[in-house]
């Protein structure tokens, strides 16, 4: 399965300026555009319960997963969104389970805690950036915890006022 972490991340490398940001505060158009255009490329998409929150429902058109490893009123207010899926699988345990459902491709859409667990269980084959022209100086990082992955460079070009970047491993 090729899995394809998508992140706009500001200048300084941060995902948001602080926690509970959506991303459509501060990206550009172009950035939104590429966005649903590759997700719905990819066609299944993996996200944490905090950026679901900041959408509050399914992406059309594609398949949205939610992983969240709290229950509770948290998740609870959420559960049973028309084309939502909650799991608490791994991130293994759930690739596992899509491959052997036959997706081929799974796109992680946020936040940092899904980055750097896709991250640490190496699993994620490329990465779409954009970088914002904007500097947070504090804020969300990418992720954290997961060890040294080397990528290259595949491609780069102008998104708007910023850079989209396409890094393969």
């Amino acid at each position: 399965m090729k899995i394809t972490l998508i992140a706009a991340i500001s200048a300084d490398g941060k995902i948001a300026q602080s926690t509970g940001q959506s991303s459509l505060d501060w990206t550009s158009k172009e950035d939104t555009r590429f966005f649903v255009e590759k997700t719905k490329e990819i066609g299944t998409v993996v996200m944490g319960r905090k950026t679901f929150e900041t959408i509050g429902k399914a992406l059309p058109g594609r398949r949205t997963i939610v992983l969240s490893s709290t229950g509770g009123s948290k998740a609870e207010r959420f559960e049973g969104r028309e084309g939502v899926e909650w799991t608490r699988e791994t991130p293994s345990e759930l690739v596992a389970r899509l491959e052997s459902e036959g997706v081929t491709g799974l796109a992680v859409c946020g936040g940092a805690t899904v980055y750097s667990q896709f991250l640490e269980a190496g699993l994620v084959n490329e990465l779409f950036l954009t970088v914002e022209p904007v500097l947070f100086g504090d804020g969300v990082p990418l992720g954290e915890g997961f060890g040294r992955v080397d990528l290259k460079l595949v491609e780069s070009r102008s998104l708007g006022a910023g850079v989209l970047l396409h890094f393969a491993r």
